[in-house]
């Protein structure tokens, strides 16, 4: 069987090319009956998932099924990506795209599927599967769609001869058994907590499970100079051997703000005359909150709190009563654009406008643990900068709530103890104004000898 992607590397193409990564040679390389790439940001993880699909596809005959969590994934990036793979490799193909399919002349499909439904999971079958982030979706249903997967992933392709016929390898019941090719799964992600990708290869990994660990270190080269150094920048330090190592990291039980130390995030800033003060606001009857900012040297103190507000309204007239004469920008629960305090028609949304606030709102709030990683890494980052401060005789129950807050068993902040109203509302400012880097490297082919 000879590969349908060219072994060896073009200078001419240096600009759309790279070299397989060591990581990535050994995966592709796998005997494994079902390998999982386990990598860090900008690891090379779908590149070397591209090239695995086009490479199963020069078995003869052979369907090759490759599955995204959502349909969006599948159609702006999963979808592209290969496409331009066969591409610049000359390798003819048609997609369909309502079929989600891609027809490789001379050889097989690629069966595109979304991970959102694990019960449309049917109707095919494929030699060889490869999930792209299994990690990413709840552990429930990560391990319904890999037993889907499982069972779409028996096509049988046969080994022939030098004149092309079906190799003999016994009989059974009086019918001839033929010698087929490996069927195989793979899976590939970056680890999210000690989810379903940690209980199947670690944690009590069976026959024909195994780990390929891919840390962004291996593909540095492929990479922009200040990418590893942006990734510390940006995320916690509990996070840096998830992220750039590829490690499980345990993201339950423990504290959601663990580097968040009230001396030495301690501030004395207060508002001062002329300050734009940013409002992180979180919308809930009787436990209304808002995180009042200011900004020193171009990164946040918080510097005054709103507890327990009855209702927006109350939160409005609060803001008013301290703060008359300030230009106030409010970063609010995107929640408020649907939702209404009490006895009122009112959207909180519409309230914010009507009281003369700048709001800068968003259709849809941030993920919840993007949102909780990007305050977690201003208080303190991989590289120990502290770029968030508090003033904790201002805030004392919102230092509270980051001394206290701890991730629940379902792999989110808990919400039990009433600590998440007031670490939400920073978040949304944060989130807004000093995001995480997720990972984005772009998407140039590769080869490589394998």
């Amino acid at each position: 069987m000879s590969n349908l992607i060219d072994n060896e590397y073009d200078d001419e193409e240096e600009d759309r090319t790279i070299n397989l990564t060591v990581p990535q040679t050994q995966f592709i390389q796998s005997k494994d009956k079902f390998p999982l790439f386990l990598a860090g940001f900008g690891s090379g993880k779908s590149s070397c998932m591209a090239v695995s699909i086009i490479n199963d596809l020069s078995f003869p005959g052979a369907n090759v099924a490759a599955y995204a969590p959502t349909f969006d994934l599948l159609s702006l990036i999963m979808i592209p990506y290969l496409e331009e793979l066969l591409t610049n490799n000359e390798i003819p193909y048609k997609l369909n795209k309502n079929a989600k399919i891609i027809s490789v002349e001379n050889h097989g499909d690629i069966i595109l599927r979304s991970m959102d439904n694990p019960g449309r999971i049917v109707g095919y079958q494929a030699f060889r599967s490869h999930i792209d982030e299994l990690d990413t979706i709840a552990t429930h249903k990560a391990k319904d769609v890999w037993n889907k997967v499982i069972a779409r992933n028996r096509q049988k392709v046969y080994m022939r001869d030098a004149n092309g016929k079906r190799i003999l390898i016994g009989t059974k019941n009086g019918m001839p058994l033929y010698k087929t090719y490996l069927n195989r799964v793979s899976a590939y992600t970056t680890p999210e907590g000690f989810k379903f990708c940690y209980d199947r290869w670690q944690k009590k990994p069976e026959k024909g499970y195994r780990i390929y660990r891919a840390s962004t270190y291996s593909n540095a080269h492929n990479l922009p100079p200040d990418y590893i150094d942006t990734l510390k920048t940006s995320y916690p330090p509990e996070l840096i051997d998830a992220y750039i190592m590829g490690e499980f990291v345990n993201l339950v039980g423990g504290r959601c703000y663990p580097k968040f130390d009230r001396r030495l995030n301690h501030t004395d800033e207060v508002v001062r005359p002329g300050d734009v003060l940013y409002v992180g606001m979180d919308f809930n009857v009787m436990r209304g909150s808002a995180i009042i900012h200011v900004l020193r040297d171009g990164f946040p103190c918080a510097v005054d709190e709103i507890h327990n507000a009855f209702d927006t309204d109350e939160q409005i007239a609060v803001l008013q009563q301290r703060y008359s004469g300030h230009r106030i920008e409010i970063y609010p629960d995107a929640a408020g654009r649907h939702r209404t305090s009490a006895n009122t028609v009112e959207t909180d949304i519409v309230k914010l406008h009507a009281a003369g606030f700048i709001v800068k709102e968003s259709y849809s709030n941030p993920p919840i643990k993007d949102r909780v990683f990007s305050l977690s890494a201003m208080i303190c980052n991989a590289k120990g900068e502290r770029r968030y401060k508090v003033n904790t005789k201002k805030c004392p129950e919102y230092t509270l709530c980051l001394e206290q807050q701890i991730w629940g068993e379902n792999g989110l902040p808990d919400k039990s103890q009433g600590l998440d109203h007031k670490p939400d509302a920073a978040g949304y400012y944060v989130y807004e104004k000093f995001p995480i880097q997720r990972e984005s490297v772009g998407t140039r082919v590769i080869k490589g000898n394998y």
